[in-house]
């Protein structure tokens, strides 16, 4: 079976042109082909049309991928169980264009449809799919990217990160999401396949995926978030405020004695606030902050960036503690985030 006549099966599926149709790369009605194929842009997966509707069977994966993330357009023609179990490497969203899907992931079970509801899959959780004559268009975004910003966000070391599986499209941040995810298909077309993101927009492109993606509910880390960012209700306004300067002014030295006083309390109660409140002291807060914004400007940073000028403008004094603190919070080196980050923008 040729790829167009693929295509055009898949087309009369959903009712509407594929998206995405520049960067064709499954076209099949073969069902080993279309699991070996898929398999290798996403992760090995086991692929079974339901048995009396195994004529209908057709795939069709688009993908056009930037730096650290990429917008697919994924359809199946009949009924097919997929079954990838735990995909390990990425985190992957997925919004229904046409037809419907069940997602299967550890305890839960979400329905999905057009306007209605996406899912969110988290590549720790073991995940089972039907999809009844589906398309989708499913943005995929790199495991490290999100749990390096997951620790950067809560003040926690790196730590695999669980969302809710369930992304409610009537929802405010459901609605942003599938927003942005058209908005990135639209963008990607217009480009055309001949042509790459500049290394900025796709930057900014992670930025806001990243900030979209930290709206959806995550067991313990939303809370956790909150809490570290002094966003929670319940903090005093004199820690509140303390965290805010800190925030704002965290290249410049630390001075506890105008911290205090800015804040209106002295510095023994404010270091007993920090403590009760965000379980570390003032000077690990301040530290915290400096790593997540070296994090942010490693993972965007120029070719001809270097690190030790980045660090020093960042307020840190000794790069060997640094160095050691960032591992411990990141999970590597800053040089590896930073020959990681260049990576993505030489392929």
């Amino acid at each position: 079976m040729t790829a167009d006549a693929a295509s055009d099966r898949s087309l009369s599926l959903a009712a509407q042109p594929p998206r995405l149709a520049a960067y064709g790369r499954v076209a099949t009605h073969d069902v080993d082909e279309a699991a070996e194929q898929i398999g290798r842009i996403f992760c090995p997966h086991g692929l079974q049309p339901q048995a009396d509707a195994a004529c209908d069977f057709v795939a069709l994966h688009n993908c056009a991928a930037f730096d650290g993330f990429s917008i697919n357009y994924v359809a199946y023609g009949g009924v097919v169980t997929i079954d990838p179990g735990c995909l390990d490497r990425f985190f992957l969203i997925q919004l229904p264009l046409a037809g419907a899907a069940r997602v299967f992931t550890a305890a839960n079970e979400v329905a999905t449809a057009p306007e209605h509801r996406a899912s969110l899959l988290s590549p720790t959780l073991p995940t089972r799919m039907v999809w009844n004559d589906c398309s989708q268009l499913i943005l995929l975004l790199d495991r490290p990217l999100v749990e390096q910003r997951a620790a950067a966000l809560s003040g926690r070391a790196v730590r695999p990160v669980e969302f809710d599986p369930s992304v409610e499209l009537s929802a405010a941040h459901g609605a942003r999401l599938r927003a942005h995810m058209v908005e990135l298909a639209d963008l990607a077309e217009r480009l055309g396949a001949e042509r790459k993101l500049p290394a900025a927009a796709a930057a900014n492109w992670r930025e806001t995926l990243l900030n979209i993606l930290f709206d959806q509910p995550s067991a313990g880390l939303s809370e956790a978030i909150r809490l570290h960012s002094g966003q929670v209700d319940t903090l005093p306004r004199a820690v509140r405020t303390a965290r805010d300067l800190l925030d704002a002014h965290a290249a410049e030295p630390l001075d506890l004695a105008h911290l205090a006083a800015s804040a209106g309390l002295g510095i023994r109660a404010l270091q007993g606030g920090f403590r009760r409140h965000f379980g570390m002291s003032i000077s690990d807060m301040l530290l915290d902050i400096r790593l997540a914004r070296l994090n942010a400007q490693l993972l965007s940073a120029a070719p001809d960036a270097r690190i030790i000028d980045m660090a020093f403008e960042l307020g840190f004094t000794h790069l060997g503690r640094m160095a050691g603190a960032y591992r411990s919070k990141f999970g590597e080196t800053p040089s590896a985030t930073l020959q990681r980050s260049r990576g993505r923008l030489t392929n």
